[in-house]
């Protein structure tokens, strides 16, 4: 899908010379880096925060409980030899059942996690565009693209488009 639309842009870009210069028009062409606003954007930030604070607790319960698993690990390799039979599969069987445990948390929590991902990136984006949209139509853009392989910082208005978010346009 990526490439048919970089194709699909670069025969458009190689197109707007003789287009335009048929024309007698000025193009003028904008650049968003979309990684700079989900990184620096005060809404970005703001969105990290919350998601840190919403999920820390299950991360640190995720945390505790493999250093809980590892600790049974540990202390069942070094008794092993001294343990009862009974007691050293009842030890196994445990460890075993809490290593499920924690993988199944560890899936749901990563699952959770990207699920509200998306939702803030998608409200960011949703931000971002419309802040695109307004800064094309007030400074009068023909063109604003996003996701480039190069292209000369003299286009770059991703710091306006960070400041127009942070204003909260």
């Amino acid at each position: 899908m990526n490439r048919k639309i970089a194709t699909l842009l670069v025969a458009l870009m190689a197109s707007l010379p003789v287009s335009f210069a048929l024309a007698s028009e000025t193009v003028k062409i904008g650049y968003v880096n979309t990684q700079r606003i989900f990184r620096d954007a005060p809404t970005a930030v703001k969105a990290a925060k919350k998601l840190e604070s919403e999920f820390s607790k299950r991360d640190q319960d995720l945390q505790r409980m493999a250093k809980q698993i590892q600790s049974l690990q540990e202390s069942l390799e070094k008794n092993a030899l001294t343990m009862v039979e009974t007691e050293r599969r009842a030890k196994e069987k445990d460890l075993n059942e809490l290593t499920r445990e924690f993988q199944r948390k560890q899936r749901e929590f990563r699952e959770d996690l990207n699920l509200r991902q998306n939702e803030e990136n998608a409200a960011i984006i949703e931000k971002a565009n419309k802040a695109i949209k307004q800064l094309a139509e007030s400074e009068k853009y023909d063109l604003i693209v996003q996701d480039v392989v190069w292209v000369s910082p003299k286009l770059d208005v991703t710091d306006k488009i960070i400041k127009a978010l942070s204003e909260g346009k």
